[in-house]
């Protein structure tokens, strides 16, 4: 068998591995954006209930949500290629079964619960191993261009997915769930063909799942760039999902059309690639924590323009600004992250960090139908300019962001596979003390 080249001898313009799981999650991202669309059409076909509707997308979020903290920890137990390949063939599986339902006319509620469920799953187990994964396969000076890229597919994914989703709903109602199970089997296939060196993993004696969570939980509450850096991300995306409410309510008040709401909404992502194209570029140019709080102030400035435009197309002209630098600020923090973190934790900090950002953007919809009840629309935008702006002068005074590392210092993974030692000690001191309760 042929070694392995180290990763750190390839460049990113000519990383096969990088460009095989680049490719392979476009497909997958733009399956699963096809399906995500279709479904509630397809509940509303079917049933003609917007309740069924939200109980299939909710069983997605939610699973995602429960599996969050296990995923993490998994992702840091179990070999990676391993999580990945699986969660394509269970999505393949999950798309398939869809598909044979509708064309035997036999859909219940259930089993559509029951797919949204697993892709939740998959999500969750998929997104801590791949986080993970991506510092073995390219080389810590690429790593801040591999996430802004990685930024720039999920746009490219959810773009290509959600617009290729409603016209393949409108030729059959199955078509979308057959382009979904065939991009995840084409995904699977790169997959198969990623090559890096194996990760040297010490053995321990015993495994607990809760233990090692809440190791992971400990260890990212400890890092204080990590912490504040989770909790200003909370706060700005409570109220930035709350905005993306109340602006389609306030857009659709002022008499714009449905069809350029759709548009509005769109130039967010068109917006989001854009920015992510040239944020690894930008976040070399300006410091770590320029690149952060400039992200609160311009959404704060944009939010509160959103609130005296009445013009449709300047409302998605806001929205793809709006959109530019928060992928620059990603790059920086991400990268950061990644490098300072040893790699049998990395899993579950992506995890943990997933878990915190995902609730705040489940529960900013839910602030933002609140605040559309209770205040006009106009002041439900100033309450949400306001909201992102006390997060901005927090993240502006707060010395852990001024203190942000230019060039953090890069964990040697190959030597940090086993527990960190104060934890491992402890740990290793309980399972002797399990033995001699048990008599063993």
């Amino acid at each position: 068998m042929s070694a392995v080249p180290e990763q750190s001898s390839i460049p990113l313009s000519r990383n096969r591995n990088y460009q095989l799981l680049w490719i392979s999650q476009v497909l997958s991202g733009a399956g699963i954006s096809a399906s995500v669309i279709a479904f509630p059409l397809l509940v509303l076909a079917l049933t003609g209930s917007a309740v069924k509707s939200g109980l299939v997308l909710g069983a997605i979020t939610t699973m995602q949500l429960l599996a969050g903290l296990p995923a993490g920890a998994l992702a840091d137990r179990w070999n990676r290629k391993t999580i990945m390949l699986s969660c394509e063939v269970i999505q393949l599986i999950a798309a398939a079964s869809l598909v044979a339902a509708l064309w035997w006319n036999l859909v219940p509620i259930v089993l559509l619960v029951a797919v949204g469920a697993v892709m939740g799953m998959c999500g969750a187990l998929f997104g801590p191993a791949e986080t993970a994964y991506l510092s073995r396969v390219v080389p810590a000076d690429d790593l801040s261009a591999a996430v802004a890229l990685n930024t720039a597919r999920g746009f490219v994914a959810q773009l290509s997915g959600t617009a290729a989703g409603g016209f393949l709903f409108a030729v059959a109602r199955f078509v979308p769930f057959i382009a979904d199970a065939v991009a995840h089997g084409l995904a699977c296939m790169l997959l198969i063909f990623l090559r890096v060196p194996p990760r040297r993993v010490q053995p321990v004696p015993t495994r607990h799942l809760r233990r090692e969570i809440m190791l992971g939980l400990r260890w990212v509450w400890a890092q204080r760039h990590v912490r504040v850096t989770a909790l200003c991300a909370v706060g700005l995306n409570l109220f930035v999902s709350a905005f993306y409410l109340i602006v389609i309510v306030l857009a659709h008040a002022r008499g714009i059309p449905s069809g350029q709401i759709g548009i509005i909404v769109a130039m967010f992502g068109v917006g989001g690639l854009v920015g992510a194209l040239v944020a690894s570029s930008l976040s070399q140019r300006v410091s770590p924590y320029v690149s952060i709080i400039m992200v609160f102030w311009w959404l704060g400035a944009l939010t509160l323009a959103a609130a005296f435009v009445a013009n449709g197309w300047l409302l998605g002209a806001l929205f793809a600004a709006m959109a530019l630098l928060p992928p620059t600020a990603n790059t920086v923090i991400v990268t950061r992250q990644l490098l300072l973190t040893p790699d049998n934790l990395r899993g579950r900090l992506s995890s943990v960090l997933g878990i915190t950002t995902g609730v705040a953007g489940a529960l900013g919809p839910v602030l933002g139908g609140l605040l559309a009840s209770t205040f006009s629309n106009t002041h439900a935008v100033l309450v949400c300019a306001a909201g992102i702006a006390t997060v901005a002068v927090v993240a502006t005074l707060s010395p852990t962001l001024r203190s942000f590392p230019r060039q953090p210092v890069i964990v040697d993974s190959s030597e940090t596979e086993s527990e960190p030692v104060a934890e491992t000690m402890s740990i290793h001191s309980q399972n002797r003390q399990d033995l001699v309760e048990k008599g063993d």
